[in-house]
């Protein structure tokens, strides 16, 4: 566990890569610029704070607002933690050697890294996380898994603090993050004055579940909840009903029951529903050939893969595709499939 400096300002050091997410970082930032003075007057008293990219050029978000200005990597001794935001994620883009390299720097000084959303691709690509599980959002779960097989992403809480390495799944959620480490050096009443001044009732802890991606109506079986959203962390490698019914602590009978129950539907069918949402978003927003989108859906072959889905959609995958340019229909995103709760029995 990282030491406690007691009376000693939290010096926390921001690495901005290219494109960073700007919620994160504000979310973050902000949860010590509440807490490091009286009021809301912003001096760097309790907390100080400092913004760094590669050549101490201006870092520009991933929605184009600019911060500066920024310095070029300083000593990481200077900091209690290094804070390293991430950015939009292109296989293709160039990896930030020079960021690389500190983050290496920075581990073999013992000072802690802090991963916020992506912020844990740039710790991976360091070679800091062999070995070591860290949090993801559930919306780059699938990304991680794919591009880094043998890292195990955490997709079901809102961060992990191991000491020398913390990871957060983004969002609002680096508030709560910020404010675990302000408790921790400060005090908790400092934190709860930055979470309130920033209209967010109390600290949520790191094993807090993430929101689900999926939009609820009325579905209020706790195991059915919990369920879908293992579920959507597979769609790419089929879960089985009694593999999820293991995860879930409970039997496949009781898990069968309480989803016909909230949703008219069996697990199994459920999930396979799901999977071929996801393969209709991929035919809609990407390149990949339909055998390619079978695969990725967890489908054995192609002919299994067009047989459910036209069943389900009423058209073949070939035919979607070719029509996608043309439809002005509703857009689909796998992520955010409306479900609905069966009506309750009178």
């Amino acid at each position: 566990m990282h030491q406690v400096h007691d009376g000693e300002p939290l010096s926390i050091g921001f690495v901005l890569l290219r494109r960073f997410t700007m919620l994160p970082f504000a979310a973050f930032v902000d949860c010590l610029r509440l807490a490091a003075d009286e009021g809301d007057r912003s001096r760097q008293l309790r907390c100080h704070w400092v913004f760094m990219t590669s050549a101490g050029q201006d870092a520009i978000s991933s929605c184009g607002a600019a911060v500066t200005p920024c310095t070029a990597f300083r000593d990481p001794a200077e900091f209690d933690y290094i804070v390293v935001i991430g950015g939009v994620q292109d296989e293709h883009d160039a990896v930030d050697e020079t960021a690389i390299a500190y983050l290496r720097r920075t581990a073999d000084a013992g000072v802690p890294l802090v991963g916020l959303c992506t912020g844990v691709f740039a710790l991976i690509q360091a070679g800091l996380m062999n070995g070591r599980r860290c949090c993801v959002s559930w919306y780059h779960h699938g990304d991680l898994t794919r591009r880094f097989p043998d890292i195990e992403p955490v997709a079901d809480r809102l961060f992990i603090d191991d000491g020398d390495l913390l990871t957060c799944a983004g969002g609002i959620a680096s508030a709560d993050l910020a404010a675990h480490l302000v408790e921790r050096h400060l005090g908790k009443a400092w934190a709860m004055k930055s979470l309130h001044i920033m209209l967010i009732d109390e600290a949520r802890r790191g094993e807090h579940p993430q929101p689900q991606p999926v939009v609820f109506d009325k579905v209020e079986d706790r195991l059915v909840r919990r369920a879908i959203a293992i579920l959507e962390q597979h769609l790419g490698e089929p879960l089985g009903v009694d593999a999820l019914a293991e995860r879930l602590g409970t039997s496949r009978r009781n898990l069968e029951r309480r989803f016909r129950e909230a949703l008219g539907v069996g697990p199994r069918k459920f999930a396979r529903d799901l999977r071929l949402r996801y393969g209709l978003w991929l035919l809609h927003y990407t390149a990949k050939s339909v055998t390619e989108i079978g695969e990725r859906c967890g489908f054995a072959d192609t002919a299994h893969f067009s047989r459910h889905f036209r069943e389900t959609f009423g058209a073949t995958p070939s035919a979607v595709r070719k029509s996608a340019g043309e439809s002005d229909g509703a857009a689909v995103d796998p992520f955010f499939l409306h479900i609905k709760a069966r009506p309750a029995s009178r």
